[in-house]
């Protein structure tokens, strides 16, 4: 098997190699079949080896590939750790991305950049894969930078454009910012375990439950707390939590395709892995639990408030994310990781289909992403229009869609939880069911119903997008139907995770929630007796009555609270607050610097000194006259001086 999981892997790189380095010999054809089959392979191979570790009973893989480096009995090492954990990862990124790149091919056709696309994506995927399979801090670190490397590379794939570049910068800025406490928090396992390998940190965690460190002198803080929340940290960058959310957004400068495959099943979703393989760690401490828990709630309920106010289709749909991102993290809060990896599975899939159907529009729209110039596609765009339905039903959780199982569970383990905090933060999500239906059908009924509010031109030319856009589209809408019912029993309340995440007994609201399990249609019931389902009905029809019956109530509602509207669009302040404190402060340190070190200490001294032997040098010239008695006189005042000297001494 370790063959085969080294193909999974190294499968996507060579065709990112072979598109990036020979693009121009192979051609457009060659560069999109090369890549398509190496992430094909890799799709293939993920289900088969989820299959062998699920129905036939593959026990757990755990092995090093190849040893970079050992120091001071300290080994660093490319090693693979598949479990039930990551072989779901490595079926979801994959499946994923194989949709993500079929359907560039549609999406990129007429973009010069055409080979250049397919080698990121493709390097994206490898990326990933080495990330969710790693078995060792190290092998996680590099696969959490060379996602964060490959995302700068396509957030500004248009790098004609100063708005990509502007995007793919901050994103790069604020990961940094993250990636900053991550490292320490991988300094400080390596300090005090004395190893990066999951195996021996996880084992030798317990034993570090009651040490603690002092970070402010005289102040004592627990070991397991300190490293989780800076594990965090790292987290809070890549999977865009308040206040490092800013990146993601802009993000959508990139091309479509990658808003997909980013927003999806790669980066974002890689702090809510970490962290729930890092269940072993985090269970050891409260604190950090509640800090993942209230950070979780705050994103989920005030990055959809943003969602409301947001016309471009793509930011819609961005701002999403950042809400059921909030929802993942909060599971990991309370304990409940399988419920966030369940989340993270099904959201996935829907908002896959999501990005992909609104690229669709785009394309039928010529490249406008306003939805307020769009309205009437359901009739042009029949698939389309269905394909986002059900991606948009799945999104507010409605009954029987994936999103409704993975969303409840979450829901229900919170209101379970004991963690502190637990409660405001229920209070939070159950808003943000209602606000997140809310702004989810506003974008739809907006699109797909209503007057037509384009022009003629664009009007005459709408059509159903080609089969190489609809088809990924079909083949993930029916996950996004399917997955929640099929897989709620064995991830939630199985044994599916037994091999992969820890949970302390009073910390196992899950388990809480199994007894009362009763399959499906149970699951379906006990939804409907509970607020969450209402709330997203609530959302959904006054949605519908706002925008498609009573549009004045929108535009009174702004004028009235225009204030509030205006903080909404300026997303709370976030980007002012970084640009004038940060970057605006990083300019006027690099003013000073420049004006005490560079213009008055360095360009004074050496021009000082310069000026000082120019004075010196006028005065010495002087003397220089070329006169012979006015050496003679020179010479007879320095014997008299001599002389006198020597007389008096």
């Amino acid at each position: 098997m370790e063959s085969i999981y080294l193909t999974i892997a190294v499968a996507p790189l060579v065709g990112a190699i072979i598109a990036g380095l020979f693009g121009r010999q192979i051609g457009r054809a060659g560069a999109h079949w090369v890549t398509i089959a190496g992430v094909a392979v890799s799709c293939a191979l993920s289900l088969y080896v989820f299959y062998q570790h699920v129905f036939n009973g593959v026990g757990t893989f755990n092995g090093s590939v190849y040893t970079w480096l050992v120091s001071d009995g300290i080994t660093f090492e490319v090693g693979f750790l598949v479990d039930h954990l990551t072989a779901l990862m490595m079926v979801v990124v994959t499946f994923v991305s194989l949709m993500v790149h079929i359907y560039t091919i549609g999406y990129m056709h007429d973009d010069p950049g055409y080979q250049r696309f397919f080698s990121y994506i493709s390097l994206f995927t490898f990326s990933m894969l080495m990330l969710v399979m790693a078995n060792n801090f190290m092998q996680l670190f590099f696969g959490w930078e060379a996602v964060g490397l490959v995302s700068y590379l396509l957030i500004g794939f248009w790098f004609k454009r100063e708005t990509a570049i502007y995007a793919n910068l901050k994103a790069f800025l604020v990961n940094r910012v993250g990636d900053f406490g991550f490292l320490l928090g991988i300094a400080m396992v390596l300090m005090y375990f004395n190893s990066l390998d999951y195996q021996d940190v996880f084992a030798a965690a317990p034993m570090m439950q009651d040490v603690t460190v002092q970070i402010i002198p005289g102040v004592d803080w627990s070991l397991m707390t300190v490293i989780g929340v800076l594990l965090f940290i790292g987290a809070m960058g890549k999977s865009a939590q308040v206040p490092l959310h800013v990146w993601l957004p802009d993000s959508m400068e990139g091309p479509t395709p990658i808003s997909a495959l980013i927003h999806a099943a790669t980066m974002v979703t890689a702090g809510v892995f970490m962290v729930a393989r890092m269940s072993p760690l985090y269970e050891l401490s409260e604190v950090a639990l509640s800090v993942v828990l209230i950070i979780g709630g705050i994103t989920a309920l005030s990055m959809g408030l943003l969602g409301l106010v947001q016309n471009d289709i793509k930011r819609v749909v961005a701002y999403s994310t950042l809400s059921q991102l909030g929802y993942m993290v909060v599971a990991l809060g309370a304990s409940a990781y399988a419920s966030a990896i369940f989340h993270l599975m099904t959201h996935a899939f829907f908002k896959a289909l999501l990005f992909l159907a609104a690229g669709s529009v785009i394309i039928a729209m010529h490249h406008e992403q306003d939805i307020r110039k769009m309205g009437g596609l359901r009739k042009y765009m029949p698939i389309t229009y269905a394909c986002f339905l059900i991606g948009s039903l799945a999104l507010i959780g409605f009954p029987g869609f994936s999103g409704f199982f993975s969303k409840d569970s979450i829901i229900e383990a919170v209101r379970n939880s004991e963690i502190a905090g637990a409660g405001l933060v229920y209070l939070m999500v159950l808003l943000g069911v209602f606000i997140t239906a809310l702004y989810s059908f506003r974008m739809f009924f907006l699109v797909f119903h209503g007057e037509e509010r384009m022009d003629e031109h664009t009007r005459s030319h709408l059509h159903e997008s080609p089969r190489v856009v609809t088809v990924p589209l079909i083949l993930l809408a029916i996950p996004s139907v399917f997955i929640g019912m099929l897989a709620i029993g064995p991830l939630l309340f199985g044994d599916f995770f037994q091999d992969s995440i820890v949970v302390l007994e009073q910390h196992d609201v899950l388990a809480q929630m199994g007894a009362g399990y009763s399959g499906v249609v149970g699951f379906i019931l006990h939804g409907l007796a509970g607020p969450a389902v209402w709330l997203a009905l609530a959302g959904l029809g006054t949605a519908w009555f706002v925008y498609m019956k009573r549009p004045d109530i929108a535009a009174n509602l702004k004028e009235r609270y225009d204030s509030f509207y205006d903080m909404l669009v300026n997303g709370y302040g976030f980007d002012a607050f970084n640009d004038k404190v940060f970057a605006g402060g990083s300019r006027w340190l690099g003013r000073t610097l420049w004006q005490v070190s560079d213009v008055k200490l360095i360009d004074g001294l050496v021009n000082g000194t310069a000026r000082l032997v120019g004075w010196g040098a006028g005065i010495a010239r002087q003397l220089q006259s070329g006169y012979l008695y006015h050496y003679a006189f020179a010479m007879i005042i320095g014997l008299s001086v001599l002389l006198s000297w020597i007389v008096l001494a």
